[in-house]
């Protein structure tokens, strides 16, 4: 049985130190600005992002890998004698993973496997984790694969979104619902369901009360998550922000409580100031 190669792209928001420890790689999405191509991750950072954004008054184009990028990295591990698994962003948000498919039909059966998450940033993440712990292991692909789609059902992801203003540039929410949050200060958490985005609670008030509302409407009492891993992803937050939602999940027994930082694909669709809290329930 051939060891197996997990793959995931730049929207899992995964942190290098992470990658590198669970030996996955990763195939970035493109931003395109003022007419260049940047690599999701790797030549543009978050604040460039929001520079650039503030002094063009639009939000940048993104786009996904492309089947010939797929494959490159594919074919690479295949001949290193390794199957591939790869896990990545909702079909549904993003034609990223229509192209991962159509590169792994170029392959032999079996030796590229090609899994929808159905969600994003660290949600894609918790699985590929998984899934890379289980290959370290020396499971194989075909139970990998079967394994991490029991567990994509199981993925719990939301965000509090700090300003509308993001979604109004990119067309997911219309003028008046943008006033209507400036001027009522409302924050609405905007979950992940069956693969797309939809609004929860609304939460309105100063910050830090939004902020503790949302931890206890997304977390709960805790008892439903799974305690091995969790991750608080932001985009541009406060680190105190960050840590206090970190502190909240270790005191529940969480094992590894992960922060990481949104990269710039999905930085530029919710705005700074946007933290999740990501789990996988029991």
């Amino acid at each position: 049985m051939n060891r197996v190669k997990i793959i995931t792209d730049s929207t899992a928001d995964l942190t290098r130190h992470l990658l590198d420890k669970f030996e996955v790689e990763v195939v970035p999405l493109y931003v395109l600005i003022e007419g260049r191509n940047y690599l999701d991750g790797i030549e543009l950072t978050t604040e460039e992002l929001y520079r650039q954004i503030e002094k063009n008054k639009t939000l940048p184009k993104t786009a996904s890998p492309s089947t010939g990028d797929f494959y490159e990295v594919f074919s690479k591990w295949v001949q290193a004698g390794y199957d591939v698994l790869y896990i990545g962003l909702s079909s549904r948000l993003s034609a990223t993973y229509q192209a991962a498919r159509l590169a792994a039909e170029e392959f032999d059966e079996g030796q590229v496997w090609v899994l929808d998450s159905q969600n994003l940033s660290t949600g894609i993440g918790l699985l590929v984790l998984h899934a890379a712990e289980m290959a370290q292991s020396g499971k194989g692909a075909a139970e990998i694969h079967q394994r991490i789609s029991e567990l994509v059902p199981k993925v719990r992801v939301s965000f509090i979104i700090d300003t509308l203003k993001y979604l109004h540039m990119g067309g997911r929410c219309n003028a008046v619902e943008l006033l209507a949050s400036n001027v009522l200060k409302i924050r609405p958490q905007i979950i992940v369901k069956d693969g797309g985005m939809v609004v929860g609670a609304k939460f309105r008030g100063k910050r830090s009360s939004c902020l503790d509302q949302f931890y206890k409407t997304a977390v709960g009492d805790g008892s439903q998550i799974q305690l091995q891993r969790a991750f608080v992803t932001h985009s541009s937050c406060l680190e105190e922000e960050c840590n206090d939602f970190k502190n909240r999940l270790v005191k529940l027994g969480i094992s590894e409580v992960h922060i990481t930082q949104a990269g710039t694909v999905i930085s530029s669709h919710c705005g700074p100031g946007t933290i999740g809290v990501l789990y996988i329930e029991k």
